[in-house]
């Protein structure tokens, strides 16, 4: 035992020594390498190479090789002043949000993701930032529209439809602003205005619909490479909702019209409400198959609910699930709110065949309502009619909202729900057929 420790103590010893005896050696080198380092890098130009990277200085001095998030060259515009006209658009965008309250579980993840994709030297919308994975992983695929669809699906009582049958034809009618969106934008590409193939004039029409779900199901497949400008479009236009339905619901109603009081016909079986997604369904698959990945999410979502038996899954549908996914989607359009991409003339473009077709859509709506009331029978609100946008439940509280500024007891929401989700069927088909004719 004696031996073992007297040998371990010389180990020790012996150790110690190389080590002592090489480390002049290391701190020497540090020293040098220190020195050299200060030499050649003085603290004045560290200070100005921190300032040279700051936002500020970037936006002043944009950097000539600077690339945007599909690695082209961008204009100093876009580097500069661009970027800030569009971080006072997502300003804007907050106050409507917060203050206003337009659609805030859409607008602000919108609105602040155009925030950070215009934040300049981080590139957070590029490839690898994190605005980029998101838009790749959901967007880009159909992923997320399709868990949207799931989710609205949970959440929509189809028994207003079903009660009242006829308000089918609302949510149809609505649709005009689609195909009638297509006939002008191919039309203006014929007379050399824009230059907009078939497929990108059909993708673009959808927009019509204020569905941003299947807007981007259908740009994936005609247009992918319009896919982010027309998400923009039709989400914002989705969130804008209140402020543009309003006015064209009152140019075209008079006011005994805006009073008609609607009553519930009948009540809807809940054998009724389990048939009809199959039913639906069913059709889909047999006439338009290229419709059923969304009408097949939307029919699902939906029969969870009323099946009454899967409450957890129906509950996870309608809350965490749509949340979680609505605040990623949301970013990812925001994302495409980068300057390089929306301060350019095709997207400027887009937004103004957005706008009219959207706003036809809610017309066609309510004149359909005013036809269908020189007909004998019950009379139909025709400010239910601008629900026939598939806008949920926005286009529908906007029914009811316009309604009860002139007569506080009329509550027009369930019927509205009526033509609002006929609506959606009514957008998913349009872009089934669409995707039929032109891929």
């Amino acid at each position: 035992m004696k031996f073992f420790l007297i040998k371990l103590l010389a180990l020790m010893l012996f150790s110690f020594s190389a080590l002592h005896a090489s480390a002049p050696a290391t701190t020497e080198a540090l020293s040098a390498h220190q020195e050299e380092t200060y030499k050649t890098k003085p603290f004045s130009e560290m200070v100005g190479g921190f300032l040279k990277s700051t936002g500020i200085n970037a936006l002043i001095n944009p950097d000539p090789n600077e690339k945007n998030a599909h690695g082209e060259d961008m204009s100093d515009f876009h580097k500069s002043w661009g970027r800030v006209l569009m971080i006072l658009l997502t300003f804007f965008l907050f106050w409507l949000a917060i203050r206003k309250g337009f659609e805030p579980l859409l607008l602000l993840p919108i609105a602040f993701g155009g925030l950070l994709a215009n934040i300049p030297v981080a590139n957070i919308a590029g490839a690898h930032g994190f605005l980029g994975v998101i838009y790749d992983m959901g967007l880009s695929n159909e992923m997320f529209p399709i868990i949207i669809f799931m989710g609205v699906g949970a959440m929509t009582d189809f028994g207003p439809l079903l009660s009242n049958p006829k308000t089918a034809l609302l949510g149809g009618a609505a649709q005009f602003g689609i195909f009638g969106t297509l006939v002008g934008a191919v039309a203006l590409s014929q007379m050399g205005f824009v230059d907009f193939t078939l497929q990108q004039a059909s993708a673009i029409s959808i927009i019509g619909g204020a569905d941003g779900p299947t807007s981007i199901f259908i740009a994936t497949k005609l247009a992918p490479e319009l896919l982010g400008a027309i998400a923009v479009a039709s989400y914002s236009y989705m969130a804008m909702v209140p402020i543009i339905q309003p006015p064209i619901m009152k140019a075209l109603t008079t006011d005994v019209e805006r009073r008609i009081k609607m009553t519930t016909l009948r009540h809807v079986s809940r054998l009724e409400k389990l048939i009809f997604p199959v039913m639906v369904l069913s059709l889909a698959i047999l006439v338009l198959p290229e419709s059923t990945p969304l009408i097949g999410a939307f029919m699902f979502g939906n029969f969870l609910k009323e099946s009454g038996v899967v409450e957890r899954l129906n509950d996870t549908l309608q809350n965490s699930l749509i949340n979680i996914v609505t605040i990623f989607l949301g970013l990812g359009v925001g994302s495409k709110l980068a300057a390089d991409q929306f301060l350019v003339p095709d997207t400027m473009f887009i937004m103004a065949l957005g706008i009219i077709a959207f706003s036809v859509g809610t017309a066609s709506g309510v004149l359909m309502a005013k036809i269908m009331n020189m007909f004998p029978g019950h009379k139909v609100n025709p400010l239910i009619g601008s629900a026939g946008v598939s806008a949920v439940p926005m286009a529908a509280r906007v029914s009811n909202k316009v309604g009860m500024e002139y007569d506080r007891s009329n509550m027009l929401l369930m019927h509205a729900m009526g033509p609002n989700v006929a609506g959606v069927i009514g957008s998913a088909v349009a872009a089934g057929v669409l995707i039929s004719l032109f891929q």
